[in-house]
C-alpha cells in the first residue's frame, strides 16, 4: 500500500491550509458567537474550487475523489471546525442527485453547487425519528402529476439558507417491507407551504445553519422525485455512506487541530520551573493524541480511497466515522485540560473546538449506529 499523497494531492493540501489560515482567523470566533453562516467565505471557497470536488466536471465540479475532498476538509477543520466544513456542508444532499438523479436534475440542481449559485440540504431527521430512519412520518401523497408533502423535519443543516432540499417521505405506506415505503424528492425552498425555522443556542458548530423544516401541503412535481419510487431509504443509506467519510475527515482535522493547540500552549506555558511540554506526563498525553490522529487518518483515508475505487467500504466508513469522532472528543478534552482555566473561556480556540467536537459522535448517525453497522458486517 502507498500511504503517500501524490503531487496534486499535496498541492491541494497546501492550498487548502493556506486558504484557511488566511480567511478563518477572526471570522471563526465572530461567526460562532453570532451563530452566523459566513456567505463571504462560502463564495471564496467556491472560487477556489474547494466545494464538493467529487461532483463530475460536466456539472461544474472538479471531478476529483472523496480522498481529495477529505484532504481539504481535514486541513481547513484543523484551523476551525465550523468554517472548515463549508466545502461539503453546503452540498449536503447533492450526493443523492449525483448518484440517483436524472440528467435534467443534475443539470438543474447539481451544477449550481460548485459555482456558488446554490446551497443544498437534506431533510431526514424528524422530532420523533433520528437514527431510526425507517421511523420517519413525513408523507408524500400522489395527486395527479404532483406529490403533496406533509411533515416536520428537525436539525436540518442549512435549513434556512438552502435553495433546495432532498426530502425523505413515505410514498407507499402499505408495502410490507418497511424499507421500501419511502422515496426521495427535490424540494425547492421557495415552494408554497415550505417553512424553515432557525434553531439557535447550539452547543457548538454555531457557524453552521441548523433549522426545523415544516412541510404543509407542499406540492412537488413528479419529475422532482430523485431516484425510483420506493427506493428512498436505500438512497439515504448510500448518502450516509458517502457523507460519513467527510465527517471522519472533519473529526480528523479537529483532533489534529486540538493537538496543535496543545503543543503550542504547552511549549509557551511554564509550570514548576520549566515548560509544560517538558513534563513527562504532558508528553505522554501528547503522544496519545498523536496516536489518535494517525489512526483516524488511516481509517478515514482508507474509506475514502475505497469509495473512489468502487470497493465495498460500508464497514470501513463506519469504523472511520466512529473512531475519528471519539478521537476528536478525547483530543479536545485533553487539550483543554492542558490549557487549564484559560481553555475554559471563549477567548481561546480550544474552547470552540471542545464545543464543536461532541456533535461528531451524533450527526450523520450516532456512534451506536456505526457500532451496529460494524457488528452486522462482522457477523454476516
Amino acid at each position: 500500500m502507498d500511504f503517500k499523497l501524490n503531487e496534486p494531492q499535496e498541492g491541494i493540501k497546501k492550498v487548502a491550509r493556506e486558504f484557511a489560515l488566511k480567511e478563518f482567523p477572526g471570522r471563526a470566533r465572530e461567526c460562532d458567537l453570532n451563530e452566523e453562516f459566513p456567505k463571504d467565505i462560502w463564495k471564496k471557497e467556491c472560487e477556489q474550487g474547494f466545494v464538493a470536488v467529487y461532483i463530475p466536471q460536466e456539472y461544474n465540479g472538479a471531478g476529483l475523489g472523496y480522498l481529495d475532498q477529505c484532504i481539504i476538509v481535514a486541513e481547513q477543520t484543523k484551523v476551525d471546525p465550523g468554517l472548515g466544513m463549508i466545502p461539503v456542508g453546503v452540498a449536503l444532499g447533492a450526493e443523492v442527485v449525483m448518484v440517483f438523479g436524472s440528467a435534467e436534475q443534475k443539470e438543474k440542481y447539481l451544477s449550481k453547487i460548485p459555482t456558488g449559485e446554490n446551497i443544498s440540504c437534506i431533510a431526514i431527521t424528524e422530532p420523533g425519528a433520528g437514527s431510526d430512519v425507517a421511523g420517519i412520518k413525513t408523507t408524500a401523497k400522489k395527486d395527479g402529476d404532483e406529490y403533496v408533502l406533509n411533515g416536520d423535519k428537525m436539525f436540518i443543516t442549512n435549513g434556512t439558507i438552502a435553495d433546495w432540499s432532498i426530502v425523505l417521505a413515505i410514498t407507499d405506506p402499505d408495502v410490507l417491507n418497511p424499507h421500501k415505503r419511502f422515496s426521495t424528492f427535490i424540494v425547492d425552498a421557495g415552494s408554497e407551504g415550505f417553512e424553515a425555522k432557525k434553531i439557535e443556542g447550539k452547543m457548538g458548530m454555531r457557524a453552521s445553519d441548523t433549522a426545523e423544516i415544516l412541510l404543509n401541503d407542499v406540492r412537488v412535481p413528479e419529475e422532482n422525485m430523485a431516484g425510483k419510487r420506493g427506493r428512498g431509504f436505500y438512497n439515504i443509506m448510500e448518502f450516509f455512506n458517502r457523507s460519513r467519510i467527510y465527517i471522519g475527515a472533519q473529526a480528523l482535522g479537529l483532533a489534529e487541530g486540538a493537538l496543535e493547540l496543545a503543543m503550542e500552549y504547552t511549549r509557551d506555558r511554564e509550570a514548576f520551573g520549566k515548560p509544560l511540554a517538558e513534563h513527562q506526563g504532558i508528553q505522554f498525553e501528547l503522544a496519545e493524541m498523536k496516536l489518535r490522529v494517525e489512526a483516524s487518518r488511516n481509517l478515514t483515508c482508507k474509506a475514502a480511497w475505497e469509495m473512489d475505487n468502487g470497493i465495498d467500504n460500508i464497514m470501513d466508513v463506519a469504523l472511520a466515522k466512529w473512531y475519528a469522532g471519539e478521537a476528536a472528543v478525547k483530543n479536545c478534552d485533553q487539550s483543554l485540560q492542558m490549557h487549564g482555566g484559560y481553555g475554559y473561556i471563549n477567548d481561546m480556540d480550544i474552547e470552540r473546538f471542545y464545543r464543536a467536537a461532541k456533535v461528531l459522535e451524533i450527526y450523520e448517525g450516532a456512534k451506536h449506529i456505526e457500532k451496529s453497522v460494524v457488528a452486522r458486517r462482522l457477523l454476516r
